[in-house]
């Protein structure tokens, strides 16, 4: 599965932003999708995953009430929306697809095989 991210920007602490990660192939609902981010000198981290039935979610605990992950199927789309934004969720953000047949929960620790570009999301104080 190929995977393209799109919506990042410049945004005023506060403020929200829509993240979308568009994917390739007929096999996206076979995926988990995930979002992870990685800021200027540190680690990339996970933030949030969503199953493949959509029914469940996962968020890394400084996101949980702000950000929501979503998908649909039939479009082979994965979002992110991001309210409330801080200065500290900037970042590079990545889409990420896991095929790991084991990755039924605990979504943050599969195995994610496919990474999209990254896009840049900028919170200004």
């Amino acid at each position: 599965v190929q995977l393209q991210a799109s919506g990042g920007g410049l945004v005023q602490a506060g403020g929200s932003l829509r993240l979308s990660c568009a994917a390739s192939g007929r096999t996206f609902s076979t995926y988990v999708m995930g979002w992870f981010r990685q800021a200027p000198g540190k680690e990339r981290e996970f933030v949030a995953a969503v199953s493949r039935s959509k029914l469940n979610t996962d968020y890394t605990d400084s996101v949980k009430g702000r950000f929501t992950i979503s998908r649909e199927n039939a479009k082979s789309t994965v979002a992110l929306q991001m309210n409330s934004l801080r200065p500290e969720d900037t970042a590079v953000y990545y889409c990420a697809a896991s095929s790991d047949v084991s990755c039924i929960s605990g979504y943050r620790r599969c195995q994610y095989g496919y990474w999209g570009q990254g896009t840049q999301v900028t919170v200004s104080s």
